[in-house]
């Protein structure tokens, strides 16, 4: 019986050094080296202070800043989750009705009426932003800033300096799906 528990005792102290402590270092050790600002949160940080992460979406109050898509945990990193609410579920609906009333109503992307999956995404879509230009550009005293507005990405003319601030405040880029709401300051 010694015989074939010394073997298993020995299996399993050396897996548990390979997999359980070895592997784990050397990853981490990848990761630091290869990706060093993924690898550590994909921090932001401003005067040397960390002031949020380009994966978790904040809260814009004001005006003056992008809106992001909203968070059915309030952009608490430490309690992930969607809201679990159906495609038929009255309560969605309530809370879609009353998202979709806060942009004026009418036709939205499901970006700005609808939470992710998570509840902390950061992104938005083209669509998204274009429906928040005119009152971001109204609240910062620019003048119209849907004046010769053609397609999200297009290049009508006109349209330059509002792509140019799209793509500064959510790093929209030519239509592309791939910003975050500008981090406040």
């Amino acid at each position: 019986m010694l015989s074939n528990l010394r073997p298993a005792i020995t299996l399993l102290l050396a897996f548990t050094l390979l997999t359980g402590i070895a592997y784990p270092l050397a990853m981490t050790g990848a990761a630091q080296a290869l990706f060093p600002t993924q690898a550590n949160g994909s921090l932001i940080q401003a005067d040397g202070k960390v002031i949020g992460s380009t994966l978790i979406g904040q809260s814009f109050e004001t005006d003056r800043y992008f809106h992001g898509r909203p968070s059915a945990v309030g952009y608490d990193a430490s309690t992930s989750s969607g809201s679990n609410y159906g495609p038929s579920s009255a309560k969605l609906l309530e809370y879609i009705k009353m998202r979709a009333a806060a942009y004026g109503g009418g036709k939205l992307p499901a970006d700005l009426v609808t939470a992710s999956g998570s509840g902390l995404d950061p992104h938005l879509s083209p669509e998204a932003a274009l429906v928040q230009v005119p009152r971001i550009a109204a609240a910062r005293g620019g003048g119209d800033p849907t004046e010769g507005l053609g397609a999200p990405g297009s290049q009508v003319a006109g349209t330059a300096p509002v792509m140019k601030a799209m793509t500064f405040s959510t790093g929209i880029s030519q239509g592309r799906r791939v910003g975050e709401p500008e981090v406040g300051r």
